[in-house]
């Protein structure tokens, strides 16, 4: 029989491989992912959408080596918190630890819009609520949120529970309508003669490659989460075999998904120009293919499918966020209530911030800026997903020190070196370019001023607070064990 939960510092250990899968998945929002982001990469790549998803899911997998490997050695709550502190430092740490929680932060504020407009637009389906107002995708994101924060301070497996049941369904309704189109497609009976091709996979004559990595940053955008298991070092039951095949995992099926969705939707609405004029204007992707290619219920369910999807990634981006915030806390000043677990033995004060942050985040967003629920999902998705790319360089090179530098782990072979290498230069180009040259429009323009202003902030106090390195750096100090000693703690626990 287990002990009872009592507050303290530690997580409960209690999660199965699956239910860590569930959290990279409902993160990464396949369905929500499917109906909206490859919109704003075909606006600048055009008919290539796809090979923009295919080129970020080689990038992903890039990745998934680098927290595979890293979470083989270390188990922890603060996923690149420790990833980077206990390699780079504790001044790196923070840097990585506290842009990963900004990005969930901003993501939060991403799945909630989301939930907010495919919510909204359902009910207005239904005939529950027509005629809405311009607020009434934010009321519904708001009560989202509000749920998010309930099933975060529960125990996280009813969590898990509920974020791979959702994503799921939703998943296996994208997946079939996908076969459909792409069986029509085959056929040769397709609405507006639209057929199988792979010019999708072709960029269009006078498209600059650059171009082609400004419309990474969407798919990017859309794997964005891949990462989330790392946050459950502490709860589940082999941290160090469960958690690496959970990121693996969830990264191959991603870019399978992304890419082959991604191509079907471009086809099926034609990969000539107006067809990439329909593609970008339509408010659900897989929603008005499944009306057109089988019937309108099937694109209503898809509408409705979204929304739960959007919902599930909300609440994988709040205990996400709140895991890295208890984790931080915890360390830098112990005895301090964030750092701390509650009855449920979560950290419930940190979700409890996390999304008071999110509301006032949208609520600035629309009162002082007149954004509309689709504004705050598209800004927040850019600056959240710049912030990541910085979190996941900076990983990736701590992953560099310690196997290669330091030869923490000798059983890697010295020729998979090139795989984190490769990493350092897909993102480092990929960051480049959203940069150079400066966009001058709105609201681009300011996408890199908050990501990076953010990340300036957090360095400034990283360097600056008197005492910060110290007291970072005793917490880290404990995580670098010996292997015997770790797993023995937990066959015994």
């Amino acid at each position: 029989m287990s002990a009872p939960v009592r507050e303290g510092t530690s997580l409960r250990r209690s999660l199965s491989v699956w239910q860590a899968v569930g959290l990279s998945v409902a993160l990464m929002a396949p369905s929500m992912a499917a109906n909206i982001n490859p919109q704003a990469s075909a606006q600048l790549v055009g008919r290539a959408t796809p090979l923009a998803f295919f080129l970020a899911a080689l990038a992903v997998l890039l990745i998934a080596y680098v927290f595979v490997r890293l979470c083989q050695y270390y188990r922890h709550a603060g996923s690149v918190y420790v990833f980077t502190g206990a390699t780079l430092g504790p001044h790196a740490g923070a840097i990585a630890g506290l842009g990963l929680m900004g990005t969930y932060v901003f993501y939060a504020l991403v799945t909630s819009s989301a939930a907010g407009i495919f919510g909204a637009s359902f009910l207005d389906i239904i005939g529950v609520w027509n005629n809405q107002p311009d607020w009434a995708g934010f009321l519904v994101g708001f009560v989202a949120l509000a749920l998010a924060l309930f099933l975060a301070i529960v125990p996280a497996k009813r969590a898990a529970e509920v974020l791979l049941s959702a994503e799921g369904i939703t998943v296996a309704l994208i997946v079939v309508v996908a076969l459909v189109v792409l069986v029509r497609l085959l056929a040769g009976n397709a609405p507006g003669d639209a057929s199988f091709t792979m010019k999708v996979f072709s960029v269009p004559s006078g498209t600059p490659v650059s171009d082609l990595f400004l419309g990474i940053i969407f798919g990017l955008l859309s794997f964005a989460g891949f990462e989330a298991a790392s946050t459950l070092g502490e709860e589940t039951h082999n941290p160090r075999r469960d958690i690496p095949r959970a990121i693996l995992g969830t990264a191959i099926f991603g870019g399978i998904y992304f890419t082959v969705v991604t191509a079907i939707e471009m086809m099926a609405f034609g990969p000539d120009d107006q067809g990439v004029k329909n593609f970008i204007a339509s408010p659900a992707l897989m929603g008005d293919l499944g009306t057109s290619y089988i019937g309108t219920w099937v694109g209503n369910l898809i509408t409705l499918g979204a929304c739960v999807s959007a919902f599930a990634c909300c609440l994988a981006c709040v205990v996400g966020a709140s895991r890295l915030l208890f984790a931080i806390s915890r360390d830098l000043v112990p005895g301090h209530a964030l750092g701390r677990t509650g009855t449920n033995a979560t950290p419930a004060l940190a979700a409890v911030v996390v999304c008071a942050t999110v509301f006032l985040m949208g609520f600035v967003d629309a009162v002082a800026f007149g954004a509309k629920p689709f504004d705050t999902f598209f800004w927040s998705g850019a600056i959240g997903t710049l912030i990541l790319l910085v979190a996941y360089l900076l990983a990736t090179i701590g992953c560099i020190k310690l196997i290669w530098i330091d030869k923490k782990m000798p059983q890697v072979r010295t020729w998979e070196i090139v795989i984190p290498l490769a990493a350092v230069v897909v993102i480092g180009y990929t960051l480049y370019r959203n940069v150079f040259p400066y966009p001058t429009t709105n609201p681009a323009r300011w996408f890199p001023v908050v990501a990076f202003g953010w990340i300036i902030v957090v360095a400034i106090v990283a360097f600056a607070v008197p005492g910060f390195a110290q007291r970072l750096a005793g917490g880290l100090r404990e995580l670098d064990r010996g292997d015997t000693e770790d797993e023995a703690e937990v066959v015994s626990g």
